[in-house]
């Protein structure tokens, strides 16, 4: 009875008068009818095809786990090291961002920006004092100047709601640069030329849809004389308003008036060029159209995963490994690295072959597959054992020792 009296007493509800949550008015009283801090696309890549490329690369990449680990004396993952930085790059890297949504927001602006800088907004003591720190948040900048030691960065500030300009060291601030800069960034790249053209496309239909009629009006007199024009001009003011007050646009001339249309579509060779521009650039990203409308095997994801969305994602763990991990941190084996989930490209058909085979040569335990196709783990203690289940138990227990064995050798010798 006290446990439903304390349950009630304690109890609470979001829209109770009594204890309703008040906006501290010192935070500003900003406030804004779209997320301030999503990522805005420049040099206008959001009226563009390429959104969607750059959004399905950084989709795929921010899919790909990135961890704070620890290393054997062989260079191997041996634990994942449970740190302000791990959880920031796997759980909630600030107050509006997961993990997740935070390396798909670094990856994004990544493309787009062609560098980045990760700044580490919240830690325990002072990154400018101090080289060992902990990090309990991160934020998503970007680089508006450059000096010899430091860098002024635009970042969002959480605290008052607005993007704000900051003078950070380089050493505080993971600098990440787009490895594919000289395809997508430079100024005269593949990608670049092909939102120009673009850009161009939509100004041609623009023009071709406007609305205007486009017509050259042929009057039955010859128009030299300043008279003759005024009198032409009064004539297309007339026609003018025909069409405008008309309700279906219907106009009258007269019979020895002569009307040519010049609203015809204009040939040129921009489609054309959109498409060899667009071929390119998928050539050269190792991307194709089958990895973005879903279709393509799994030869295909490979190369694409290896050519495309590898090299950022090894820039952001190299970037955060160099600026936020010491020297004394590495040399205890602390590293960034970032792991890939193979079954994902596998189909169902072939999960049960797979798990034979990675259980038969003690690559995987029992549990271990059972995690990747989501189910719970065996209570069976033998489920957690990496061991052939092809070769009985019995014949194992009948081998001899190697001991035992190298003993009788001897023995043989001997004799």
């Amino acid at each position: 009875m006290a446990s439903i009296v304390d349950r009630f007493k304690h109890a609470w509800n979001a829209f109770r008068s009594a204890d309703r949550f008040v906006p501290n008015p010192d935070t500003g009283g900003i406030s804004y009818t779209y997320r301030p801090d999503r990522p805005r696309l420049s040099r206008g890549n959001e009226r563009s095809i390429v959104t969607s490329v750059l959004n399905r690369i950084a989709m795929d990449a921010a899919a790909l786990a990135v961890k704070h680990v620890r290393l054997d004396e062989e260079g191997r993952y041996k634990e994942t090291i449970n740190s302000g930085l791990n959880e920031c790059l796997n759980l909630s890297a600030n107050i509006d961002q997961t993990g997740r949504a935070f390396l798909q927001d670094v990856y994004l602006s990544l493309l787009d920006e062609g560098h980045v800088a990760i700044v580490p907004v919240d830690t325990d003591v002072s990154p400018i004092n101090s080289n060992s720190y902990e990090i309990l948040s991160l934020r998503v900048g970007k680089v508006v100047e450059w000096y010899p030691q430091s860098v002024r960065i635009s970042l969002y500030n959480e605290r008052v709601g607005r993007t704000e300009e900051i003078v950070l060291p380089k050493t505080s601030v993971a600098i990440i640069e787009n490895p594919m800069y000289a395809v997508m960034n430079e100024p005269n790249s593949t990608l670049q030329r092909l939102i120009r053209k673009l850009n161009m496309l939509d100004v041609v239909d623009e023009q071709t849809s406007s609305g205007k009629l486009d017509m050259i009006i042929q009057l039955p007199y010859v128009i030299k004389t300043e008279a003759r024009q005024q009198q032409a001009e009064i004539r297309r003011k007339k026609i003018e308003e025909q069409l405008t007050g008309s309700r279906y646009g219907i106009a009258y001339i007269d019979g020895t008036e002569r009307i040519t249309q010049l609203n015809r579509a204009v040939d040129n060779n921009l489609m054309a060029q959109i498409e060899y521009l667009t071929s390119m650039l998928y050539s050269q990203l190792g991307i194709s159209t089958a990895v973005l409308d879903g279709t393509a095997d799994e030869a295909v994801m490979n190369n694409y995963y290896t050519r495309t969305v590898e090299p950022p994602v090894s820039a952001l763990c190299d970037g955060i490994k160099r600026t936020f991990l010491t020297k004394t941190a590495r040399t205890q084996g602390q590293s960034i690295m970032f792991f890939r989930d193979p079954f994902k490209l596998m189909p169902t058909s072939s999960v049960a072959d797979i798990a034979d085979k990675f259980t038969r040569n003690e690559i995987l335990s029992p549990n271990e597959i059972r995690q990747i196709i989501g189910r719970i783990p065996s209570s069976d203690p033998e489920s957690d054992v990496l061991r052939n289940r092809n070769i009985s138990q019995s014949n194992e227990e009948q081998r001899p020792a190697p001991a035992e064995s190298e003993e009788r050798m001897l023995d043989e010798v001997n004799e």
